[in-house]
């Protein structure tokens, strides 16, 4: 049996807790960071906070193995005085939407040995996919998850106003959507490329351009530049 501490409620915070609760072989409670004095020495302290906290929430916990989920901070940041590691699951979490821990990858990272065996073992319960990442590379992860992620979100937000401006029912995008993160299971995201900024077919993105608000047009003209760019000698 592994015993864990989750601190924060955060998206992350719960979602943990909400996996660790059902999962064999785990013991698990969730406190908030406002709660620490209340805190038992246990097997991994978790640290799902914000990534400014982190390290002043670590610094005024006593237990001797402390982690934090971070995509973006080093384990060194971690300010206990005991052992640190990272227990980072790369997904996207909101708050009453399940998510399914067995697909989601996990980089694991730790000071010693012993202790990223120890992360490993508790990461094989929830999930399949586990990495032995450094902060490092870590931090490229995060940056290329914000692209694929956040950005693209953002994307859909804009089209979203798009189609609700001009009374056009959104629901028509989902198939291609769907088909444009299906494509790339099987191309690289470079040759699944396509669109008028791909074909360099310039009537098209002008009149496009005519269409679109101010802000709507920056975004669509540095996107149309970056894919006309990309793979050409700066």
């Amino acid at each position: 049996m592994i015993s864990v501490a989750i601190v924060g409620h955060g998206n992350i915070g719960t979602h943990l807790y909400n996996v660790f609760s059902t999962a064999n072989h785990v013991k698990v409670i969730h406190i908030s960071p406002r709660d620490l004095s209340a805190l038992k020495e246990i097997d991994i302290t978790f640290i799902a906070v914000p990534d400014n906290v982190i390290g002043k929430i670590s610094s005024q916990i006593k237990n001797s193995f402390v982690v934090h989920t971070s995509g973006s901070v080093n384990v060194s940041d971690l300010k206990n005085s005991g052992r640190k590691g990272v227990f980072y699951p790369l997904q996207t979490f909101t708050k009453g939407k399940a998510v399914d821990f067995s697909d989601v990858p996990i980089c694991v990272e730790a000071e010693n040995h012993q202790d990223l065996i120890l992360l490993e073992k508790l990461a094989k319960i929830i999930s399949n996919r586990i990495y032995h990442i450094h902060s490092e590379q870590r931090k490229y992860i995060h940056i290329a998850a914000v692209f694929v992620n956040n950005f693209v979100n953002h994307l859909y937000t804009i089209a979203h106003d798009i189609c609700k401006e001009h009374e056009i029912p959104y629901d028509m995008l989902r198939p291609l959507i769907k088909e444009t993160a299906d494509k790339i299971n099987k191309l690289s995201p470079a040759e699944a490329q396509t669109g008028p900024a791909k074909r360099n077919d310039i009537f098209t993105i002008q009149n496009h351009l005519n269409l679109l608000n101010r802000h709507q047009q920056e975004i669509y003209t540095k996107l149309t530049a970056s894919i006309q760019n990309y793979g050409k000698k700066l």
